[in-house]
């Protein structure tokens, strides 16, 4: 901590001087290690995943909405093959980039990211027309956090350095 009549830092401590919260030097400290961006990136797509399928399934406790669903009908649309299949379809994408966050290589990996994230926000926000029960809210803000999450990583995506792009070639 730093010390008021001298200014010096005291033995054993360093100061985080923005926040002024003295750290101890121990040998126990927690070491805070780089999370790769590509592993955050799945992180995120896997958690917008969990958010998305738990928004899904709670909206069946809404009342009316499984006499709904019997009645072949979701929003203002008949439930349908072709329905279903584009239902599936804007599930199975997210899943997708949850491996193609890790297994892409970086400049696809970074543009995939920003346009899938891009055109689902609109999506997601379509899906809460005419919604009013706050866990819907809720669930599209959060899912639009973690997408908005996903757009920023992607657009500060680290670039390599001149050095190693020279010893590259």
């Amino acid at each position: 901590m730093i010390n008021g009549q001298n200014g010096h830092l005291n033995q054993g401590y360093t100061s985080d001087l923005t926040f002024n919260i003295p750290i101890m030097n121990t040998p126990n400290a927690l070491e805070d290690l780089k999370v790769n961006l590509k592993l955050k990136l799945a992180t995120l797509w896997a958690s917008f995943m969990f958010l998305y399928t738990y928004v899904d399934y709670f909206h069946l406790y809404m009342p009316g909405k499984i006499e709904e669903l019997l009645q072949g009908h979701v929003f203002e649309f008949d439930i349908t093959q072709g329905f279903i299949l584009l239902a599936l379809v804007f599930v199975t994408i997210p899943v997708l980039m949850i491996f193609f966050s890790v297994a892409l290589p970086a400049k696809i990996n970074r543009r995939t990211n920003l346009i899938v994230a891009t055109l689902y926000i609109p999506y997601m926000l379509f899906n809460l027309a005419g919604e009013t029960w706050i866990h819907m809210v809720f669930g599209a803000v959060v899912e639009v956090a973690l997408l908005g999450l996903i757009i920023g990583y992607a657009w500060k995506w680290p670039r390599e350095s001149s050095e190693k792009q020279a010893f590259a070639k």
